[in-house]
């Protein structure tokens, strides 16, 4: 009995999340009925758009790469014991570095450039990532804080260089003076899979998926970063360098982050544009907490969100509602999703606390 109870539970935690999503998703078919819009309809016209044609698919995936790239570096700070919140920073500065490089080695050889963009983009993300876990190695700064102040650094930075150094050209004459650079050249591109956006950053992430599981359960550096995450004065205790491994855990998140930015740049929108986040860098950490914190569990668990965003333009078409009930009806399905991670955390204490008692 005690055995089939654990079971349950068990299952339970695994099916946590999905129902979160399905109580945000009533709760906000109570706000379209009080809008007096048929949530039937909105949640058709949202399934259509997610995945109602093979381009919507691919648009889909699309949307996912960059929720991908953040929501495993949020795996690997998690598993390090600390909390990225600044994947919004860390994703403009790395396309900022990435779309730099492009436009500075314009005559470039394509096959040299681009590496070169990817790579800077990812160490642009580690350097402003790894700003925070100096600050907390060193000098005991809360990663949290600190992560979420270099966000707003970062958007600074990017709204001086979009409207001065880096600004188009074209835009100096222009009424509209939009805020964006040069489009890169055609060659810096990343390649299209098939005749749809779909394009080869799709394929880095799920490599990159597989080798960041890797790292964490096949390596010794991942030994140490989850040692240090599951109890920190143990790993003390047993020589590994605790403020060391928090400082990489973020470094290495922030590097994620950073080229999720170079991959929107050169797969996307092919040049640096006011606003280039979109908000991923919080969303990514969700898509995190869906697939359990797990590498291999986030790919799906990005897809996913990538096809809620997508489809979430299709359900204000299907219904005509306001593009603010969609923002909060997305905003729902976040916060249900962050709470039922919290219980679950505390269902599975409690399993523990009861099988050890039983033991005894």
């Amino acid at each position: 009995m005690p055995f089939k109870r654990a079971q349950l539970g068990i299952a339970l935690e695994a099916l946590t999340p999905f129902l979160a999503m399905i109580a945000a998703l009533l709760v906000g078919a109570v706000m379209l009925l009080a809008l007096q819009a048929n949530p039937i309809e909105a949640y058709v016209g949202l399934f259509n758009g997610a995945v109602g044609s093979w381009n919507s698919v691919a648009d889909s995936t699309v949307k996912a790469v960059p929720l991908l790239f953040i929501a495993l570096g949020t795996c690997i700070a998690f598993r390090g014991g600390v909390t990225n919140i600044g994947g919004e920073g860390q994703l403009i500065v790395g396309a900022l570095a990435s779309t730099a490089i492009g436009l500075s080695l314009k005559d470039g050889p394509a096959f040299l450039v681009v590496p070169l963009a990817l790579l800077g983009g990812f160490a642009a993300g580690g350097v402003w990532g790894g700003l925070a876990g100096f600050l907390k190695a060193q000098f005991k700064v809360n990663e949290i804080l600190s992560t979420i102040m270099l966000n707003s650094v970062a958007v600074y930075l990017s709204n001086f260089l979009l409207r001065g150094p880096m600004l188009d050209p074209a835009q100096f004459t222009s009424i509209s003076r939009i805020p964006q650079t040069e489009r890169l050249p055609q060659a810096f591109l990343l390649a299209r899979l098939v005749p749809t956006r779909l394009h080869l950053g799709v394929v880095i992430a799920i490599v990159l998926a597989i080798l960041v599981w890797v790292l964490l359960w096949r390596t010794t550096i991942g030994y140490r970063i989850r040692a240090v995450g599951l109890n920190p004065d143990a790993a003390r205790y047993a020589g590994i360098p605790v403020p060391f491994y928090q400082a990489l855990s973020l470094t290495l998140a922030g590097g994620f982050a950073g080229l999720a930015g170079a991959i929107e740049v050169l797969g996307v929108q092919h040049r640096l544009l006011d606003g280039i986040s979109g908000g991923y860098g919080f969303t990514g950490i969700v898509a995190a907490l869906f697939g359990g914190l797990h590498p291999l569990g986030v790919i799906p668990a990005a897809y996913l969100f990538g096809s809620l965003l997508v489809g979430a333009d299709g359900m204000q078409r299907a219904v005509q509602v306001p593009s603010a009930l969609v923002d909060a009806i997305m905003g729902l399905v976040v916060l249900f999703v962050v709470g039922s991670n919290l219980l679950s955390r505390r269902w599975s204490a409690r399993r523990l606390a009861a099988a050890a008692r039983s033991e005894r």
